[in-house]
């Protein structure tokens, strides 16, 4: 994987999870203040570029990353149709591998999820709510995990472009169901894979926030808000 440009004192470790074995890398700097597990879209590649700057700038603000692909890199695998139960597990797996790792003991753990992988991850913190801290979703698909909605109470933000009007229904739609605390972010100009100048770094620098308010010091805000 890689990750060109970061400080040099990072540490990446390529590491193994589950029962099936499946790569992962974590990368953490020193003195993390929280760990953020990123969950791909179904057909996104953990070592692209773009996978590269969202790890880079969590890494700037002091949060360890956890990346891996939702499938096993297969042309053969039809992940374009995996249940989105079957992707949430993979997410389950990843968590608990954090619990048992003793170089990230005490850091609470967030879920950035794309596309279906923000399914995925709803999913998994719905299933492991004591092991969820935080939640983000990009350009989210939440009406693939509509039936775990109402169990799902991660403090929540939804991060929509603006030029998306489709996830954005989605998302208002998903929003009014989540019972924690919740808010909903629009990027203005930004389309469904946020590819436009500045859209990507604008939704990262949002989840940052959002990780900051909930994993560093797990305190919640006084209220929520939808927009």
């Amino acid at each position: 994987m890689g990750i060109p440009g970061l400080i040099a004192n990072a540490f990446v470790t390529e590491v193994t999870i589950g029962d099936g074995g499946f790569a992962a890398e974590l990368t953490r700097p020193e003195g993390a203040q929280g760990l953020v597990l990123l969950v791909h879209g179904v057909g996104s590649d953990s070592r692209s570029p773009r996978s590269d700057l969202v790890v880079g700038l969590l890494y700037e603000h002091r949060f360890a990353t956890l990346q891996f692909d939702l499938h096993d890199p297969n042309p053969a695998d039809d992940v374009a149709d995996a249940p989105v139960a079957e992707l949430g597990e993979r997410v389950v797996q990843a968590l608990e591998w954090t619990q048992a790792h003793r170089d990230l003991a005490g850091l609470r753990c967030g879920l950035f999820g794309a596309d279906r992988g923000a399914a995925a991850a709803l999913v998994a913190a719905a299933a492991r709510p004591m092991l969820v801290a935080a939640l983000v979703t990009r350009g989210g698909r939440p009406d693939l995990a509509a039936h775990v909605l109402d169990r799902v109470a991660a403090p929540a933000m939804l991060i929509v472009g603006g030029h998306d009007a489709e996830a954005l229904d989605l998302n208002r739609a998903a929003l009014r169901r989540l019972t924690g605390p919740k808010r909903l972010e629009v990027v203005p100009r930004a389309t469904h894979q946020f590819q436009e100048p500045g859209a990507l770094v604008t939704a990262v620098e949002l989840a940052a926030w959002w990780f900051g308010l909930h994993l560093a010091t797990g305190d919640r805000p006084a209220g929520s808000s939808a927009h």
